[in-house]
């Protein structure tokens, strides 16, 4: 007959554990459901974290911008050194012919012993203008072997700099591509945190600025300072008449523009040719670094690395392209670090 055992009993050790776990549970629960939502950034807030992003990709802006021109820059002098050893080539290719005319002709004129010729010649005198001949064609072809081989030194030095050149202008365009994503990245970011905006709260932003552009333009007063020379003015004008133009990163116009790109198109207008980049035409002009003596047409640089370049516009004004967002306008010296000018 089959014994019947009661069941084990949990020990009382054990009960206490899973009480105890459970009431952890039950609390950690309640108090997650009772936890108050983190807060939504303030639109204060939200501008502040889009401006330092758009000025972290505008420092890599005009790093993409330098890449570029580099690269356009290796670009030409790359077709000029392969122009050059094609031409190079032809001129080879022409001393070898000649040398090869004029081998054959010696063959043919000193494959017999030179006096076995003038005993067998009828002509003795013939005999010896032949013979001159023979000498001045090898005394050309001596030349010609000095040329052939300047000729393929001169080559082989321009194919080692067109194959160096190359070389920088792959990891150039690497940089390129790295620039133009950080570029990308950082815009994809600060468009993130706007999207998080109300409607209101986007109104009332794009309300501010329009606010702070129309009060910048009003103050602006080209009489008082004058301007830094005739092209200087000629070039502000230009920019001028683009007010209102978006901000578009690597764009030098005529539609739309970057800080250095309305710079350097503004200046190509009025005739003259500056550097692509912020930092470069930094270093163009004479530098001034008192606002007060600064006049119109002058370049203002901006930040500590010098990533921001506009134009001076009276008054404690600039013109110049802000940032991804906005447009070609006027605004106030002291709303970001001033450097020093650069009289062009």
């Amino acid at each position: 007959m089959a014994s019947h055992r009661r069941p084990k009993q949990p020990s009382r050790a054990r009960v206490t554990v899973l009480t105890t776990a459970a009431a952890a549970a039950v609390a950690i629960s309640s108090q997650a459901a009772n936890a108050a939502p983190s807060e939504k950034p303030s639109k204060d807030e939200v501008k502040a974290k889009v401006d330092k992003l758009y000025e972290e990709a505008e420092q890599a802006t005009e790093k993409y911008n330098g890449a570029k021109e580099k690269q356009e820059k290796l670009q030409k002098e790359i077709s000029t050194i392969q122009d050059n050893v094609a031409r190079g080539q032809e001129d080879l290719n022409e001393l070898r012919d000649s040398m090869g005319l004029a081998a054959a002709a010696q063959y043919r004129t000193g494959s017999i012993d030179s006096s076995l010729q003038l005993f067998l010649s009828s002509n003795p005198d013939d005999y010896l203008d032949k013979a001159s001949t023979a000498d001045q064609l090898s005394a050309q072809q001596v030349e010609s072997l000095k040329k052939v081989q300047e000729k393929q030194r001169e080559l082989a030095q321009q194919r080692a700099e067109a194959a160096e050149k190359l070389k920088d202008l792959s990891s150039t365009r690497a940089e390129l591509g790295k620039k133009k994503k950080q570029v990308q990245g950082k815009l994809a970011e600060a468009q993130k945190l706007l999207n998080s905006l109300t409607a209101a709260e986007k109104a009332a932003l794009a309300a501010e600025e329009s606010r702070a552009s129309r009060s910048a333009a009003d103050r602006v007063d080209l009489g008082n300072t004058g301007a830094a020379s005739g092209r200087a003015m000629a070039a502000f004008q230009a920019a001028q008449s683009v007010i209102g133009s978006p901000y578009v990163y690597g764009a030098s116009g005529p539609s739309s523009f970057d800080c250095s790109g309305l710079t350097s198109w503004a200046f190509a207008q009025a005739g003259v040719s500056i550097p692509r980049t912020s930092q470069a035409q930094a270093t163009y002009g004479t530098q001034i670094y008192s606002q007060s003596e600064l006049k119109v047409g002058d370049l203002v640089i901006f930040y500590g690395d010098r990533h921001h370049v506009g134009f001076y516009a009276g008054n404690g004004q600039i013109l110049h392209a802000p940032r991804t967002g906005t447009v070609v306008r006027y605004e106030s010296i002291n709303n970001m670090p001033f450097q020093f000018g650069v009289r062009i």
